[in-house]
């Protein structure tokens, strides 16, 4: 009788410590949770099950014992068994009352002041907020494009030519292109203060070199993928293809980069004597850390010979960002312009730049050389600006999401989310959809749907980018098909991989939702004036 009741006690027991409502999970994710909850009620309901069975079997054996022994301790075991059971049910009902009332009371990311979960669907957008953000800020701001495109282009070329110029007086530096406008201010979709003007400087090794790619590199780690590397050859690669002695020469005074004036080519050099601004190691690796020390002293020599025609000052707003530059004015105004050094893939518009904009100079280690396919990307871009309706929302729409992802940095700090992925997600989404729901009234419902892709892409970790190993790509921008063919490339590797940073990330997205309408209306009352100002 005793070990009957024991034995019921300890299943009740059981059952109390077992709870999985019991316990919180302090720190966890809210989906990551409610897996963990139902596994461990699954496996709950099993050990009862199996309890259950097992108490069957003894209670059918004592019953038969206690009819032996008499009526008196038969009912004796079933005032206890129901005393058991009494005790279990109320253990259960009051293990998962609280648990309710807190899992709705206790508020969670998310979540605004009345407790409802806001998601890209439910987010308060209204439309008279968009459009009087649209007018003083989208509107406005393109004319301010313009303006700062003409003057920093007019800037980029004075200060290529002197690039060329430093170039040359060194007899042996790389050659200096002509510098690609990229990015936002370039695509009309740059909103904010200060302006920043994003700008590639093709470089090109002198004779007798050449470069020999290596891209989509796939033995990098996840965080470096869509990454290449970039070798330096030269004729022959061995002693026969130096250039000195040549009879071939003519009259051009070309140093050979392998023998100085002081060195004869008879000497046996190995690849890592080349001069430090091409390669390191001995693999003839195109070292990208040297690249942006040789450039970040090229540009200040570059910028000394032409600061003198300038009523403005220059400087490096990160010492280690390959020409982060910033132009202020005396009147204060201040723009800023990113001179990226890059490689042109081949003879395509795809190069292999030193980093993107977006990383501040904490890209991608040598000798992966981050892939930039920006120049087409900008061409989709007006691709669809040919298709779409008049005025049409699609610009407009990265405007307001780029412009909340920059306030919120601005009160949270930066995140593993960047204005590439928001724009990256406008690219999947004017591929999907047809032209004519891009049109102007349609704004809050195509913002909604960016707001949504950004949402579910951050949720399962993957954002592949929109032209790399995508065939829907139409056949007028010219993606070579080379990267039409690859491998998909998933933007968002480095969060499968890191826990804490992906929740950090989505945190940060769900309070840019929460926090969207306040801001809208702020920077709409606040910029009425500013945006006026002219240079």
């Amino acid at each position: 009788m005793q070990g009957a009741i024991a034995r019921v006690c300890v299943v009740v027991a059981a059952a109390i410590l077992n709870h999985p409502l019991l316990f919180t999970q302090d720190g966890a994710e809210p989906p990551d949770q409610d897996e963990e909850l139902m596994a461990r009620m699954r496996e709950h309901e099993e050990r009862l099950e199996m309890e259950h069975a097992r108490l069957d079997r003894e209670l059918s054996q004592l019953d038969s014992e206690q009819r032996e022994a008499g009526p008196g301790e038969g009912y004796s075991w079933y005032f206890w068994s129901a005393v058991s059971f009494a005790v279990f049910f109320a253990v259960e009902a009051g293990c998962r009352a609280p648990a309710a009332t807190d899992a709705d009371t206790r508020p969670v990311e998310g979540e605004d002041a009345s407790g409802s979960r806001v998601t890209p669907r439910t987010v308060a957008l209204d439309k008279d907020v968009l459009s009087d953000f649209c007018d003083k800020c989208a509107h406005a701001s393109a004319r301010d494009h313009w303006r700062v495109r003409d003057f920093v282009g007019g800037f980029a070329g004075e200060l290529a030519d002197s690039l060329r110029s430093v170039c040359d007086a060194r007899r042996a530096g790389l050659k200096v292109g002509d510098f690609v406008g990229i990015g936002s201010a370039f695509e009309s979709w740059e909103v904010g203060q200060p302006l920043t003007c994003d700008l590639i400087v093709p470089l090109s090794p002198p004779r007798p070199y050449s470069f020999q790619f290596h891209p989509w590199c796939d033995a990098a780690p996840a965080p470096q993928l869509g990454c290449g590397g970039i070798t330096v050859s030269r004729f022959g690669e061995n002693e026969e293809g130096c250039i000195c002695g040549s009879a071939d020469m003519g009259e051009d005074d070309v140093l050979c980069m392998l023998h100085g004036e002081d060195d004869p080519p008879g000497e046996d050099r190995g690849p890592h004597e080349l001069p430090p601004e091409l390669c390191s190691g001995d693999a003839r690796s195109f070292a990208k850390e040297r690249v942006v020390k040789w450039f970040q002293v090229s540009v200040t020599r570059a910028w000394r010979r032409i600061s003198h025609k300038y009523d403005f000052a220059v400087t490096f707003r990160h010492l280690d960002a390959a020409g982060a530059l910033k132009i202020r004015f005396r009147s204060g105004k201040a723009i800023l312009v990113n001179v990226i050094p890059a490689v042109r893939f081949e003879d395509t518009d795809a190069y292999f730049v030193s980093h993107f904009p977006s990383d501040c100079g904490a890209g991608s280690p040598d000798p992966c050389w981050p892939v930039s396919l920006a120049v087409y990307e900008g061409s989709l871009l007006k691709h669809f600006s040919k298709l779409l309706p008049p005025n049409s929302c699609h610009l407009r729409c990265l405007q307001i999401v780029s412009f909340l992802h920059r306030k919120q940095t601005a009160l949270t700090g930066p995140s593993a989310l960047t204005s590439y992925h928001l724009k990256t997600a406008l690219l999947h989404l004017l591929l999907a959809k047809r032209p004519s729901e891009w049109s102007a009234d349609a704004t809050e419902r195509r913002l909604r749907d960016v707001l949504g892709f950004v949402h579910a892409s951050l949720r399962e970790k993957r954002l592949r980018h929109a032209l790399v190993g995508n065939g829907d790509v139409p056949e007028a921008v010219r993606v070579p098909e080379a990267i039409r063919a690859a491998r998909p490339v998933n933007l968002f590797q480095c969060l499968a991989s890191e826990r804490e940073r992906h929740a950090a990330t989505v945190g940060h997205f769900d309070e840019m939702l929460r926090n969207a309408p306040a801001l809208m209306q702020e920077y709409a009352r606040a910029s009425r004036g500013r945006l006026d100002e002219r240079l």
